[in-house]
């Protein structure tokens, strides 16, 4: 499947691992593809957000998680992880969200998988997930984002 993302898509993958080695977690979920792709000029001008956004609102969302469970941590660092070597096992959301673009391509009958599919998978995620909490915190307006997607 990989072979059929554009050099863009490939690429923010590989970002999103870093973003999720980078936070100390154990799988790259969806919230990291969006962070992933904010490493690009495009999808940060297409979502009107920056990376800095991005990174102070997922803060916020931690802190807020951990406060809901009685820890109240400030100036809370993440686990120190290392930047290369195995890459993380991906969320079943974020598995979703590839096989969403990969039918997003089929149904375009595109021959490759582009960030304007990854963004669109994104958007598409329910309530519950973390991408969808992190969009909310960044008060990214999912139609406006489609409009300037077509």
């Amino acid at each position: 499947m990989f072979e059929q993302f554009a050099r863009d898509t490939r690429r923010i993958v590989g970002y999103a691992m870093e973003e999720a080695r980078s936070r100390g977690d154990k799988r790259l979920g969806t919230e990291h593809l969006l962070l992933g792709a904010l490493h690009e000029s495009g999808p940060s001008a297409i979502m009107g957000v920056t990376l800095e956004d991005a990174h102070n609102a997922a803060a916020r969302l931690d802190a807020s998680a951990l406060k809901s469970v009685g820890l109240a941590i400030d100036n809370l660092k993440p686990a120190v992880m290392p930047t290369k070597g195995r890459k993380p096992p991906l969320s079943s959301g974020a598995k979703e969200v590839m096989a969403n673009m990969v039918k997003q391509a089929v149904d375009q009958k595109s021959r490759q998988i582009t960030t304007s599919n990854l963004l669109v998978a994104l958007l598409d995620r329910e309530e519950h997930d973390p991408v969808s909490a992190l969009l909310e915190e960044l008060k990214v307006d999912k139609s406006t984002v489609r409009a300037r997607l077509k």
